[in-house]
């Protein structure tokens, strides 16, 4: 398992006008994709899937649990 934060930056139309966001989102990975995430270089671009859910059963914390990882350029 790999805990870490994920950063977003993108832009956005929001009622008919652009917005900027920024996000810090708290995340975790499993096998496969935690291997990946392990030997990633900080900062990496990436592209991920997955879906919003409690850390665990003892604790309410949403969190993204990925599922996929495609990292950008490669």
């Amino acid at each position: 398992m790999v805990e870490f934060k994920l950063e977003h930056r993108s832009g956005q139309e929001e009622a008919g006008r652009k917005r900027e966001v920024q996000a810090e989102i708290p995340a975790v990975a499993f096998q496969a994709q935690a291997q990946l995430l392990a030997k990633a270089e900080m900062n990496a671009e990436v592209t991920i899937e997955g879906f919003l859910g409690a850390k665990s059963k003892r604790s309410k914390r949403l969190v993204l649990h990925v599922t996929n990882i495609k990292f950008e350029g490669a």
